[in-house]
């Protein structure tokens, strides 16, 4: 699905639509075309900061990863 910028456009606003996905939808200036709209939103930003309280000290953290990934009991033999 192509992404477009909406644009303003006198009083009101326009989205422009590529003259690719035109072409391959055979669509022209001036057909009447359903379309649907969806804010590109980055779904990690609602949890950007979220985390301060937590005083996890990062380098412990990944130590512990470390450990549970180099386990002999993870690997199957």
């Amino acid at each position: 699905m192509p992404t477009t910028k909406i644009i303003k456009f006198g009083k009101g606003a326009a989205i422009v639509i590529p003259p690719e996905y035109m072409k391959e939808r055979n669509i022209k200036v001036g057909d009447t075309v359903n379309f649907e709209v969806y804010p590109l939103t980055n779904p990690l930003s609602k949890l950007w900061g979220r985390g301060k309280h937590l005083k996890i000290d990062a380098q412990k953290a990944k130590d512990e990863l470390r450990k549970e990934w180099h386990d002999e009991r993870l690997f199957v033999k």
